[in-house]
């Protein structure tokens, strides 16, 4: 199972953080992104991406596996069931999807459209569990997602409350 998903920069600054498995507290979920942050950028390029970490958050035997793309670490922690292999292959394929979704996706895509890049996660990892690898099928449900938001937005005018909106869209005020 994936317990955490934490994106960041060469700095440590974190891009993207979904925890599968909960950390309460913000000093902890901080700590455990500089935890992770330490224990990935203090190795060389040449090692390889997986490495048995310490995260006393997430219980013992947990392996960070992660990728180093250009001012990004992209890290997945798991637990000791998961495939190294596999993980190392879904990260390419998150990060294939935000490249064909954001063209040349940088950490700026990350920063400005946090909610696409969130999107496109959940269309790849729910709860902890993969649901999906194929990277058509990824894209397809992004564009269908979209197609549909401007679909609704087109219904509802500029000048329109929010419950106008809601109840063109079949919402009424129990939403």
């Amino acid at each position: 199972m994936i317990k955490g998903i934490v994106i960041v920069n060469n700095s440590g600054k974190p891009r993207l953080v979904k925890f599968y498995q909960n950390v309460f507290g913000e000093d902890r979920q901080q700590s455990v992104i500089r935890r992770v942050f330490q224990q990935v950028s203090t190795r060389p390029d040449s090692f390889c991406n997986y490495l048995e970490g310490s995260v006393p958050e997430w219980g013992e035997n947990i392996k960070l596996i992660y990728r180093h793309y250009a001012t990004l670490y992209f890290v997945f922690a798991v637990d000791a069931q998961e495939s190294d292999l596999g993980i190392l292959d879904l990260i390419q394929v998150f990060v294939e999807a935000l490249d064909k979704r954001f063209e040349n996706v940088c950490e700026l895509d990350l920063i400005f459209h946090s909610d696409r890049v969130h999107y496109i996660l959940d269309e790849i990892v729910m709860g902890g569990m993969v649901l999906e690898t194929n990277i058509n099928a990824i894209l397809q449900a992004i564009n269908d997602q979209e197609r549909m938001h401007k679909e609704s937005m087109k219904k509802a005018g500029p000048s329109d409350s929010v419950d106008a909106i809601s109840t063109k869209l079949g919402a009424g005020r129990n939403w």
